[in-house]
Order: C-alpha cells, then sequence, then structure tokens
C-alpha cells in the first residue's frame, strides 16, 4: 500500500487503490518459483535482466513492486494480496523468455499510499508527515515531504483544526517520481531534526542498511534496506520509479515522513507500501538526494 493520505477522522484514503510504500512487509513467501543454485546466477544478462522488469511493467497488474537483486542475478517480483495467480500468469506470459529471471514473492496486505521529520501535516481533506525541513541558498525555509501529499494542496496546517497556517505547496510530482515542497510561512519552529535527530547530510544507503523512520500515526520504527531502484505499480496509472524498499512498517497517515539512519543522514520520504506495524510490511521511500536537487534545497 502506498502510504495513503487519510482525513483525520475518517481515515478514508483520498484515493481508492493506493499502493502504500511504506509500510514494512517482513513475511514475504516466495511462491511457485525455483531457487537459484550457484551455478545459475549469473545466468542473465543486464538486458535480460531489465526486460524481465519492462516485462512487468507492460503487464500493468496493480500491487506489484519489482527490482534487480543483485545476489540472487534476478529480478525480484514483490506482490500483494490483491494480485491473483492469473495476474502472476500474465506477467511470466509478458515475460516470455525471461520469465525464469523473475523471483516471486508474496507480502500480506495492499500496496497503497500512506498519507498523513515525523510530525503531522494537514492539507484541506487530509493528513500526512512531514519529511525534513530544508532551505536554499539564500536561506528560505521549506520542508518535503511524499509529492502524493502535496499533490493537489495548496495550503498546510500544523493542526487538525486547521486554524495554524504553516505554508504553501510549491512544488510537487507525483506519479513517476514522489516528492514535494512546502515553502513555510508564520513563526512555527523549524528545527533540522527527525525525532530528535540532528539531520546534518543527505544520501542513497546501500542495501543491508539499518534506518529509522518516523511518521505521524506510527511514530518510529527501525529496519534495513532490503532493494534500491525498485519499480512500484499503485495502480490506475500511478507508478514510480527509483524507490528505496525497505522491510520497516507504515500505515495510512505516515506518508510523506522521513526515513534516516542513526548518524543523521537523510534517506528518504515515505511512498507506500503494504502491511502495518502490528504485523509487519513492506515500504517504498522516493530517495531524498532527488528531491533536495529537483528544488535546489538542502537539509540542516
Amino acid at each position: 500500500m502506498r502510504i495513503k493520505r487519510t482525513t483525520p477522522t475518517t481515515g478514508i484514503t483520498r484515493r481508492t487503490r493506493l499502493i502504500a510504500v511504506s509500510t514494512g512487509l517482513v513475511a514475504a513467501a516466495a511462491i511457485a518459483i525455483p531457487s537459484a543454485s550457484a551455478s545459475d546466477v549469473t545466468t542473465f544478462s543486464a538486458n535480460q535482466l531489465k526486460s524481465a522488469g519492462d516485462s512487468v511493467l507492460q503487464a500493468d497488474v496493480p500491487g506489484t513492486a519489482w527490482a534487480v537483486d543483485s545476489k540472487t542475478n534476478r529480478v525480484l517480483l514483490t506482490v500483494d494480496s490483491t494480485v491473483s495467480q492469473a495476474e502472476i500468469d500474465q506477467i511470466k506470459e509478458q515475460a516470455g523468455a525471461n520469465a525464469d529471471a523473475l523471483t516471486i514473492k508474496r507480502t500480506p496486505g495492499t500496496f497503497s499510499k500512506l498519507i498523513q521529520g515525523g510530525d503531522a501535516i494537514y492539507a484541506t481533506s487530509w493528513r500526512c508527515s512531514l519529511g525534513f525541513n530544508v532551505q536554499n541558498s539564500s536561506g528560505t525555509q521549506f520542508f518535503v515531504t511524499a509529492g502524493h501529499c502535496t499533490d493537489g494542496a495548496g495550503t498546510w496546517y500544523s493542526n487538525s483544526a486547521r486554524t495554524t497556517v504553516i505554508g504553501s505547496t510549491t512544488g510537487s510530482s507525483f506519479p513517476v517520481n514522489d516528492y514535494g515542497i512546502v515553502q513555510y510561512s508564520g513563526t512555527v519552529a523549524r528545527p533540522g531534526t527527525a525525532n530528535g535527530v540532528d539531520i546534518t547530510r543527505a544520501a542513497t544507503p546501500t542495501v543491508g542498511t539499518s534506518v529509522i523512520r518516523d511518521g505521524s500515526t506510527t511514530g518510529t520504527h527501525t529496519g534495513t534496506v532490503t532493494a534500491l531502484n525498485a519499480t512500484v505499480n499503485y495502480g490506475g496509472g500511478d507508478v514510480v520509479y527509483g524507490m528505496i524498499q525497505t522491510n520497516v512498517c507504515a500505515e495510512p497517515g505516515d506518508s510523506g515522513g522521513p526515513l534516516y539512519g542513526s548518524n543523521g543522514t537523510a534517506y528518504g520520504l515515505t511512498s507506500g507500501g503494504s502491511g502495518n506495524c502490528t504485523s509487519g510490511g513492506t515500504t517504498f521511500f522516493q530517495p531524498v538526494t532527488e528531491a533536495l536537487s529537483a528544488y535546489g534545497v538542502s537539509v540542516y
């Protein structure tokens, strides 16, 4: 599920079928795909792996996410509970001769966007989480969050009654990417921290990196990076690329919240995923370095 934008009172998602990239799925079970042996680890070329991934995109099945697993030299295709065996067969048929390059794993729940630095922020009809406070070279201050949060949002508030304005959206990119930026107004405090951790730099993590996620629904949770450059199909034409895949949990309202390291390095913005923080799940994050570059800002 994409970590959905939810209204603070009803929890109704802005869209009916959102693929949350931010709920850490921890109990994915492999299905009906032979495991790779040491003898065939290098069977597939880079072009074959790319072709297999492109085939998943062309099949256009909502509830799917995929990335190349360098350890097994295959494309790891994660499917949520809405994907049927017939749809899996459809993906394999689309992949043709490269179908064996796909390793398929099921994960509980439904991929959806999860809307709600971790603090709650409120648009007119939904809640998301603030990502990181940033500034440009002139010292003007903003915050970055998920693009599916800023998409269609103008004014942002710090309270559910929507009486304290904190700023207005000045940039938004979704789908393809999932980031947006809001320029601060008023006198609200804007510390360069995430749950008390001083954020001093931004970088791209590696597979296996230990990470922390904050969100206004579920608070702070930890886990590891399981894949990079993942593509996620949330359905309805909402496909995002280049995502960080993790086993950190998240729930609706956590969207836009920060992913970072204990050393103060900013990594990503909560996009969506499946599962919850009781049973676990899979969560995807927009790399924050891309957002910072797009808007010419930096963490502080």
